[in-house]
């Protein structure tokens, strides 16, 4: 989805890769391997390969929490 929080850059060696991970999940979609998936992206480096590779979208899961609705059930 639009809403990704994937880190703009590698932590390690600082390539840009937040602009690959829709790529990334396309490729895995069309049943490419991840290390197929990588290699074709240009992502040669195991430090760059490890950000997409272990990245979770947690903030799809973030977003079913609504603060607020915890709060108003708390008060009653």
């Amino acid at each position: 989805g639009a809403a990704m929080i994937i880190p703009v850059r590698c932590f390690t060696c600082g390539k840009v890769i937040g602009n690959k991970w829709e790529l990334y999940l396309d490729l895995i979609n069309a049943d490419y391997s991840e290390g197929d998936a990588l290699d074709s992206m240009g992502l040669n480096r195991y430090c760059c390969r490890r950000m997409l590779m272990t990245h979770v979208d947690l903030i799809e899961k973030l977003l079913n929490y609504n603060v607020h609705e915890k709060a108003t059930t708390e008060d009653v």
